[in-house]
């Protein structure tokens, strides 16, 4: 396993983290599984475990927490708060009044006294920079939370947050989790250089495109990853952006072929190769996902492997634009911009 480091924060994290989406009833895996899993990652290195309380409602959390037991000194504990929990319409978002109350919620569930990374799951659109920024410097000075960063964040509100932090001397944040794959590099064109220029670590979700670089989705064989039933819609193959990553998908089968390595560590391999990303986050569902995606973590491509993959998939394109989740709120709702 290799590590780096966290942004500037001083903490050394593996190149690949274990994100815990599929924990609970997401990915039905039951509390064994659970704890086989995160017993077997950190046992190989691994030292992030990534969650959010919206992961299963809240159970995520609570099948770490029985995991971790001893070993919770060994972990970067990192979850995420914003996005919906339960009907209540104050149950969300980045108020001081919200943060307040879901942190102290994911400290139950987890079982800790603190995280060490506290991310903001979704830009609010409806809270200040400052309102959401001020309730987590306190939060931190409480010594509930070591650090607090930003996900899926468009490049200008990472960089507006920054400024916010500095104009009213508020702690900032210090990291950055984008979705990032081969199929999905828009990133590289506006957030990735924010987070360089303004020294963020940076978590990348969704390395293997919901299962697409996997291995699972071929042309000619019938979809069976999970993420079929959770998303179908991300596999229906009469939608054409699914369609080109389809094709893309089988000219990387032929390179990795070619240079002898599997789908998976072609695509966790490329991932980890930018020099602005800290670390992939993987979500296996069973022992064996988990063991073919550690068998990438020494993965280095060469430059000119790199340079065929750029041959597929251009730099900066995004082959589902759709898919993005760090689309400014006033393209995807009219209200915003029609008032």
């Amino acid at each position: 396993m290799q590590y780096r480091p966290l942004g500037r924060t001083g903490v050394q994290i593996s190149t690949l983290s274990l994100g815990a989406m599929n924990f609970g009833r997401i990915g039905r895996t039951n509390q064994d599984e659970v704890s086989a899993l995160i017993g077997s990652a950190l046992d190989a290195g691994i030292n992030v475990i990534d969650t959010a309380d919206a992961y299963s409602g809240g159970q995520s959390e609570e099948m770490i927490g029985k995991a971790l037991g001893t070993r919770r000194d060994d972990v970067v504990l990192a979850t995420k708060a914003t996005l919906p929990m339960g009907e209540e319409r104050n149950h969300r978002g980045s108020s001081r009044r919200w943060l307040t109350t879901a942190l102290e919620d994911s400290l139950r569930r987890l079982g800790v006294d603190h995280v060490d990374l506290y991310q903001m799951h979704r830009w609010d659109p409806s809270t200040s920079d400052e309102e959401t920024l001020s309730a987590l410097t306190d939060l931190q000075r409480a010594g509930k939370i070591r650090y607090f960063g930003s996900s899926t964040f468009p490049a200008y509100r990472i960089v507006q947050s920054q400024w916010v932090a500095r104009d009213h001397r508020l702690g900032r944040y210090v990291t950055e989790q984008p979705g990032y794959s081969i199929l999905q590099r828009g990133i590289e064109s506006h957030v990735l250089p924010a987070t360089e220029e303004h020294h963020l670590g940076v978590l990348a979700w969704s390395p293997l495109a919901s299962g697409w670089l996997s291995g699972a989705v071929r042309e000619g064989q019938e979809t069976t990853t999970n993420r079929s039933t959770f998303m179908q819609s991300r596999f229906d193959l009469t939608v054409p952006a699914n369609r080109a990553k389809l094709d893309a998908v089988e000219q990387l089968a032929r390179l990795a072929d070619d240079v002898g390595l599997t789908m998976i560590q072609l695509a966790l391999g490329f991932v980890t190769a930018h020099r602005a990303v800290t670390t992939a986050i993987i979500g296996p569902r069973s022992l064996e996902h988990l063991d073919s995606q550690l068998a990438a973590a020494d993965t280095i491509l060469s430059p000119e492997i790199l340079d065929a993959i750029d041959e597929i998939v251009p730099p900066g394109v995004d082959l589902a634009p759709a898919e993005k989740n760090d689309t400014p709120p006033a393209l995807l709702d009219p209200t915003l911009r029609r008032r």
